[in-house]
């Protein structure tokens, strides 16, 4: 009798976390990502980076407070501006720009400014923070990082990792979400190595550093998983770029 319970629970859990990653995205989801106002380079990625299906599972809804964590070109954070409205708040965090070598050669405007300064998004806000030192103006609904948390444990950051995530955890409201959207590594792979030479991190490793951190894992979305990578190329391959093997987990912070 026990060994069947736990086999239903097990089942249950499974369905669970199969129907999140699954659900059919909101309303406010599908008009964020039809917004007319983004760029044709980021809609023509859509088809690859299925946005209205990663912001659902991250249970990104209207009047949220939303951390884009290094948002790169700000693909995702302009559909998270959109999702959340006029009444909610996107952060767009990220390290300071480093002075450039060439005085006369100022280093390019980072594009969350750009998109900050938009009447378009005026509810995207620029957070500049060091690596080691994670902070906000106010607790998050849901801190989202993609394709970045592997960088973390990059040698010329000199790190320590289970700290940044200590302090993403303590920015997170109780009741809220991190999500981390990365790129497979093979099972067991060493993590610093790995990040510093494929750009890809074990998925066990985040799991096990972000629950000691105090998050509780809910469950994970395969929606960009590519069973051809067999994850020993770079991420920066061209065989492979744009298509690597991705995990999202959700992890979820107690009340």
């Amino acid at each position: 009798m026990k060994t069947k319970l736990l086999l239903g629970a097990a089942v249950l859990a499974l369905s669970l976390t199969t129907a999140a990653a699954c659900a059919a995205p909101s309303a406010a989801v599908v008009a964020a990502v039809a917004d007319k106002a983004r760029p044709e380079a980021d809609t023509k990625r859509d088809a690859d980076r299925k946005p209205a299906e990663m912001l659902e599972f991250a249970g990104v809804k209207p009047g949220q407070t939303v951390v884009d964590f290094l948002p790169g070109g700000g693909y995702f954070t302009r559909i998270f501006s959109k999702a959340v409205g006029p009444k909610g708040t996107v952060y767009a965090v990220y390290p300071p720009p480093s002075a450039p070598a060439d005085p006369a050669k100022p280093a390019p405007t980072p594009a969350a400014e750009t998109i900050a300064a938009d009447p378009a998004y005026g509810n995207v806000k620029t957070v500049k923070v060091t690596f080691a030192k994670f902070a906000i103006p106010s607790q998050a609904d849901v801190i989202w990082t993609s394709q970045n948390y592997h960088d973390l444990y990059l040698t010329r950051f000199n790190l320590d990792v289970p700290a940044v995530t200590k302090q993403i955890y303590d920015a997170v409201k109780p009741g809220g979400v991190f999500i981390v959207l990365d790129h497979r590594a093979a099972d067991g792979a060493p993590v610093v190595e790995t990040a510093n030479t494929l750009h890809r991190i074990d998925p066990a490793s985040v799991r096990k550093t972000v629950e000691a951190a105090g998050f509780k894992y809910e469950g994970e979305s395969k929606v960009l998983a590519n069973p051809a990578d067999d994850h020993t190329k770079g991420v920066f391959d061209p065989a492979l770029r744009g298509h690597t093997d991705q995990f999202i987990y959700k992890f979820r912070k107690p009340k």
